[in-house]
C-alpha cells in the first residue's frame, strides 16, 4: 500500500497536488451548504477546508521543499493567481454591461450610499490600524505587516473574496516571499462579517422606526406612480380626422409619446406597417407602449376595440429570436430597419432578467431574446439574420474571454508613479483584468470583440476559478493559522473585523433611510450589494416578499465590486510601502 501513501505524501508529485486540491474543494463545497439560521458560508467554506488540510500537513511535519507547505509553493501560487484571474474577469463580464447604466436616474443616489460605505470600511480598518496595533512614533511605530494583516481583516469584515484575491497579489508584489498570510485574518472576520451585515439592517429598521407594511405601501405606491415600467398591448381604432394620411413617425411625433404599431387592419387586410406607413380612418392600429403613455395615445388616436388578429387574413406570428450572430452585435434598432425592409416588428428585448423595450437607440447585443412580430416567412428570415442557435451559445467565446485576459494583464502590468510613495503602483493581476473586462462588456461590440457567455457558463468559470484560489490561499494560510488565532491577534482580527462590518452599514443605512428616503426593502438589498453578500440578500429578498432587495442589490453591485478589489489593493500598494 506504499503507493497510496505516497500520493498523501511525496508533496511533489501530480497526483499529490490534484488529490490535496480535490479533498480541499470537495469537503469545502459540501459543508458551505450547511446553513445555520438559514445562512450559509458557500464556497467560501473551501478556505476554511484548505486552512484545515494546510495545518493538518503541517503538524504532521509533511511539507514540500518548496515553500513548506502541503505542495509546493510555487505550483500554488500559479493556481492561485490563475484561479483569481478567471474569477474576477468573469466577474467583470458580469457586470460590464450594466456598470454604466448604474449611474441614470436614481441609481446615482443609491450608489452613492454605498460608496459611502466602502469609504467608511476602509477608513474604520486604517483608524482601527492605528488604535490597536499602531505603536511608536509616525515611522519607526509603522508595521506594514499589521496593516496588511487588517486589509485582510477588512475584505472579511465585507465578505468580498475578490478584494482578499487583490490583495493577496498585491501583498506578494510588495513583500514578496515574506508576504503576510492575510487569508487569517479574512478568515478570523468572515463569519460575524456575513451575521453583522444581516443583524445591521435590522437595527437600521428600530433605529429609524421603520414599518414593513408602511415600506410595502412605498412600494405599490411607487409602482402605481411608476407605470412607465409596465409594457402595455392595446387594439385603437383611428376615429381621430387629424390622423387622416399622416404617417406613423408623424402621428408619433404629434402625440409625444414613444409606441410601436406591429399591426394595421385597413379595409379588411392585415398588414405590417414601417415609419412611414399612412393610417387612414378607421384603421385598426395594435399598440405596444409603456403603461402611463396608454391613455394619452387612446385619447389623440382613439378608443380600444377588441380584434381576434389571428382570425384575420395574413397569418401573423410572434416569436422570440436569440441573438447568435456576431455581425449584428452592437447595430441599433433603427440600423436593422426590420419594419422597412423585413415587414416585421420588433416590440421587445428580453436581456438577462430584464424585459426592455425596443427604442430604436437600443443596441442589440449577443444573447439577447428579441420579440418579432410578423409574417411567419419573413420572421424566420429575420431569425436566421440574427442567428438563432442555441447551440452557438453553448459553447463560450474562449478567444475572446483569453484575448481580454491577455489584455489585462498587460494592463495590470503598467506601472503608475505617484509622488510620494516609493514603489509605482500596479493594478496587478486582479485589477487590471477586471477592469479590461468591464470596459469589454459594456463596449467590446464596438471593437467586434465577442466575450459573451452564457450565464451557467460563466458562473462555472467563476466558481472554479474561486475555489481554486481559496484552495491555495487556504492550504499556504493553515501553517500558521492556529498560532494566528491562539498565541497572535486573531482574537483582534475578529472584534476588529465586526467593526468594519457594522459600524459603516449603521451611518449610512441611517443616512439612506432618514436623509436620502430609501425605502427599507431597497435599502436592505443596497447593504447587501455594496458588501457583494448573497447571503444578506437572500435574507433580504425572505423579508420583503417583492423585487425591491433585488433592485437595490443590483443597481449598486457593479460599481461595490470594483471598489471592492480596488480599494484592498490600493491599501497595501499605497501605505504598506510607507
Amino acid at each position: 500500500m506504499d503507493w497510496l501513501a505516497n500520493l498523501f505524501t511525496q508533496t511533489e508529485g501530480v497526483g499529490h497536488i490534484v488529490i490535496i486540491y480535490a479533498i480541499v474543494i470537495s469537503v469545502g463545497l459540501l459543508l458551505g451548504r450547511i446553513k445555520v439560521a438559514g445562512i450559509s458560508l458557500g464556497v467560501t467554506f473551501v478556505l476554511f477546508a484548505g486552512i484545515l488540510l494546510g495545518h493538518i500537513y503541517h503538524s504532521a511535519g509533511i511539507a514540500s521543499s518548496v515553500g513548506g507547505y502541503a505542495a509546493p509553493g510555487n505550483i500554488l501560487t500559479f493556481i492561485q493567481d490563475f484561479g483569481l484571474i478567471l474569477f474576477v474577469y468573469c466577474i467583470g463580464l458580469q457586470v460590464g454591461p450594466g456598470f454604466f447604466e448604474s449611474f441614470k436616474t436614481g441609481g446615482v443616489k443609491m450608489n452613492a450610499i454605498a460608496v459611502g460605505i466602502i469609504l467608511l470600511n476602509v477608513a474604520c480598518c486604517i483608524g482601527l490600524y492605528f488604535a490597536v496595533f499602531y505603536k511608536g512614533g509616525p515611522i519607526s511605530g509603522h508595521n506594514s505587516i499589521d496593516l496588511a494583516m487588517m486589509v485582510g481583516v477588512l475584505c472579511g469584515a465585507i465578505t468580498n473574496t475578490p478584494g482578499l484575491g487583490a490583495a493577496t497579489e498585491a501583498c506578494n508584489s510588495i513583500f514578496g516571499t515574506n508576504a503576510p498570510a492575510i487569508a487569517n485574518g479574512y478568515a478570523c472576520a468572515y463569519p460575524l462579517g456575513v451575521v453583522g451585515i444581516i443583524l445591521a439592517t435590522i437595527v437600521i429598521r428600530f433605529l429609524t422606526n421603520t414599518s414593513l407594511k408602511e415600506s410595502q405601501k412605498e412600494i405599490d405606491n411607487e409602482k402605481a406612480a411608476n407605470p412607465h415600467a409596465t409594457p402595455h398591448r392595446m387594439t385603437l381604432n383611428a376615429t381621430n380626422p387629424a390622423l387622416a394620411g399622416k404617417t406613423i413617425m408623424q402621428i408619433r411625433t404629434f402625440i409625444g409619446r414613444d409606441f410601436v404599431c406591429s399591426r394595421v387592419l385597413h379595409n379588411g387586410h392585415v398588414s405590417i406597417p414601417n415609419r412611414n406607413t399612412v393610417i387612414n380612418l378607421g384603421d385598426k392600429m395594435y399598440m405596444n407602449c409603456a403603461q402611463d403613455d396608454a391613455e394619452a395615445i387612446c385619447a389623440f388616436i382613439g378608443p380600444e376595440e377588441q380584434i381576434e388578429w389571428e382570425e384575420q387574413d395574413v397569418q401573423l406570428v410572434t416569436k422570440h429570436i436569440l441573438v447568435t450572430q456576431s455581425a449584428v452585435n452592437g447595430k441599433t434598432i433603427g440600423e436593422m430597419h426590420f419594419s422597412s425592409m423585413y415587414g416585421v416588428t420588433v416590440t421587445r428585448i428580453r436581456r438577462g432578467d430584464l424585459n426592455l423595450y425596443a427604442e430604436q437607440n437600443l443596441r442589440i447585443q449577443i444573447g439577447d431574446k428579441i420579440v418579432v412580430n410578423g409574417p411567419e416567412d419573413q420572421v424566420d428570415r429575420v431569425a436566421s439574420i440574427m442567428g438563432n442557435s442555441v447551440k452557438k451559445l453553448d459553447h463560450p467565446n474562449l478567444t475572446g474571454i483569453f484575448i481580454g485576459i491577455f489584455v489585462g494583464i498587460i494592463f495590470g502590468a503598467i506601472p503608475v508613479a505617484i509622488p510620494g510613495v516609493p514603489t509605482p503602483v500596479k493594478l496587478g493581476l486582479a485589477g487590471g483584468p477586471l477592469i479590461i473586462s468591464i470596459l469589454i462588456g459594456a463596449y467590446g461590440w464596438k471593437l467586434k470583440l465577442n466575450a459573451y457567455t452564457t450565464t451557467s457558463a460563466n458562473l462555472m468559470l467563476r466558481e472554479i476559478g474561486l475555489a481554486l484560489f481559496l484552495a491555495s490561499v487556504g492550504i499556504k494560510a493553515g501553517a500558521q493559522f492556529l498560532e494566528t488565532v491562539v498565541n497572535g491577534d486573531g482574537i483582534h482580527y475578529v472584534w476588529c473585523g465586526f467593526i468594519i462590518t457594522v459600524v459603516p452599514i449603521l451611518i449610512m443605512g441611517f443616512i439612506g433611510r432618514k436623509i436620502s428616503n430609501i425605502n427599507y426593502f431597497t435599502l436592505m438589498g443596497l447593504i447587501a450589494g455594496s458588501n457583494t453578500d448573497p447571503p444578506a440578500l437572500a435574507f433580504a429578498n425572505q423579508t420583503a416578499g417583492n423585487d425591491a432587495p433585488a433592485v437595490g442589490y443590483s443597481t449598486v453591485y457593479p460599481l461595490s465590486m470594483f471598489l471592492r478589489i480596488l480599494t484592498a489593493q490600493l491599501i497595501i500598494l499605497l501605505l504598506c510601502t510607507a
